[in-house]
């Protein structure tokens, strides 16, 4: 029997482990910039893997050229307790755009994307090119290709569900919007959305204090991200699961009337 979990995958020899691992890489993003075959000499200096035998995760990297700073697709995927396969974390950059330091410090001491400390310069430059928290860059626009490859990829494996963790409020939008459910978390998004509303305790916050706690942000999915991030909600945005069964939209909405 072929594995259906990534403790099982990462037994393999790493040729193998490399072939399945490459089929949730969306072939749009091969195709956007030329890569070479995955499999050749050239493919595996693009293609990165931490999946050591044992281990019940494998982190992937892929860079659209050597040595460029980040990878245009990052993913740290691990097994559930029950086997279940569960994104813990999801990134494509687009390489042309402008970088933003939000990821470490001036002295280069990582931040964990704002999660431990935060550069608040680079935050507010970032905030201002449009991007969203935890964002070093601009975004590809493809995560409809990238969740059809993957869920190609979890039904190989014999799946028909998965789990993702939202590190930010909007990314826990945005999934929503590609119709994944909560297993953990449906309350607290509802309590932020009203929370926005007038007179709401979330809504008297965006008084102007900061760049991060501007009134637009009310009506703003990114915007009440970053306030979110900056600790309006006086503690971090945690303890949300989101799951989604392969070829099926839960229609959740817990942002109605929201703009991006």
């Amino acid at each position: 029997m072929p594995p259906s979990t990534i403790g099982g995958i990462n037994l393999l020899s790493e040729s193998e482990k490399r072939a399945i691992y490459s089929r949730y890489i969306p072939a749009s993003l091969l195709e956007k910039y030329h890569m070479p075959p995955l499999t050749s000499a050239a493919g595996y200096n693009l293609l990165q893997f931490r999946f050591a035998t044992g281990s019940t995760d494998v982190e992937m990297r892929l860079y659209h050229q050597v040595d460029f700073p980040d990878p245009i697709m990052y993913a740290h995927i691990t097994d559930t307790m029950n086997g279940q396969i569960h994104i813990l974390l999801y990134i494509l950059n687009d390489p042309d755009s402008p970088r933003h330091d939000v990821d470490k410090m001036p002295d280069g001491t990582p931040t964990k994307f704002g999660t431990l400390q935060r550069n608040i310069t680079a935050e507010t430059n970032a905030l201002s090119a449009g991007l969203a928290p935890g964002q070093v860059r601009r975004g590809l626009r493809l995560l409809g290709h990238a969740i059809e490859a993957f869920e190609a990829f979890v039904t190989s494996l014999g799946h028909d569900i998965y789990f993702v963790e939202p590190l930010y409020y909007h990314n826990a939008v945005i999934f929503e919007r590609y119709g994944f459910s909560y297993q953990v978390g449906k309350r607290l998004m509802d309590s932020i959305h009203q929370g926005f509303q007038a007179g709401g305790d979330l809504m008297s916050q965006l008084n102007g204090s900061n760049p991060f706690r501007q009134p637009e942000a009310a009506n703003a999915i990114r915007k009440r991200s970053w306030a979110i991030h900056d600790g309006i909600l006086g503690e971090p945005f945690t303890n949300v699961t989101m799951y989604k069964r392969v070829g099926k939209t839960a229609g959740i909405n817990t942002a109605p009337d929201c703009v991006w």
